[in-house]
């Protein structure tokens, strides 16, 4: 008969000399397991875990004013390339900015949001007159535009950089919003998951990422960006 005798050790330094201990936060905190959880649409990081004396603080509201007789609205619907080109073609709507907000790093980059350890959101900024276009209807647009039963996932997009959400600047806006997800969840079989939350700071995203789709994409094939075109999004041009 085989005897197993199991020993606890208590003194690390007995273990092999090539195995390393880490910290449980150190491990938690590395890069290879934010972004690993990241695809499982976990954050790694927390508001209560960031050092205030770095450039990783919660960021405030967006305090950017919109042209004179405009308003701001902002939508998160997955990848903001489609969404924005979607805005592009409402009457009304007089500027689209493709950006990041809701995270905890000033000036995030692409690769920083796409990681999942600045916990920003791809959002499309709309600028709107609301002579010419009411908030419902830019509300309309965004639950046509998505899935907002699914967690962090907008198709073979995933990640929490994918995650629906509006994101709104007045109380209007916000009462508007929660009235017209109650009307969307009376429709859907399943849970709407979209988080509605004060719009924080816009942080416009890099150049290229402007009016992607209309610019012609990844294929050179540009797409209408014209007022009331009905034309299917190819998501990736």
């Amino acid at each position: 008969m085989l005897i197993l005798k199991i020993t606890t050790i208590t003194n690390p330094s007995l273990l092999h000399p090539f195995i390393k201990i880490l910290p449980i936060s150190q491990k938690m905190n590395s890069p290879r397991m934010n972004s690993w959880l990241n695809k499982f649409g976990f954050g790694a990081r927390t508001e209560s875990s960031i050092d205030s004396s770095s450039s990783e603080i919660p960021q405030g509201p967006d305090h950017e004013v919109p042209d004179p007789g405009q308003q701001f609205a902002q939508f998160g619907a997955g990848c903001f390339w489609g969404v924005e080109l979607a805005y592009q073609r409402v009457a009304g709507v007089t500027k689209t900015e493709a950006g990041y907000s809701q995270g905890f790093v000033h000036n995030p980059r692409y690769e920083d949001v796409c990681s999942g350890t600045s916990n920003h959101s791809e959002v499309v900024r709309v600028q709107y007159d609301p002579n010419e276009c009411s908030y419902e209807s830019l509300l309309d647009v965004f639950w046509a535009r998505h899935d907002p039963t699914t967690l962090n996932r907008q198709g073979n997009d995933v990640g929490t950089q994918y995650r629906s959400g509006i994101y709104f600047y007045t109380p209007e806006q916000e009462k508007a919003a929660l009235e017209s997800q109650d009307k969307q969840q009376k429709i859907l079989n399943r849970k709407i998951v979209t988080e509605i939350l004060p719009a924080k700071k816009f942080y416009r995203a890099e150049e290229d990422h402007q009016q992607y789709l209309a610019k012609g994409g990844r294929f050179g094939s540009k797409q209408s960006a014209g007022k009331g075109c009905s034309d299917p999004i190819r998501c990736y041009g």
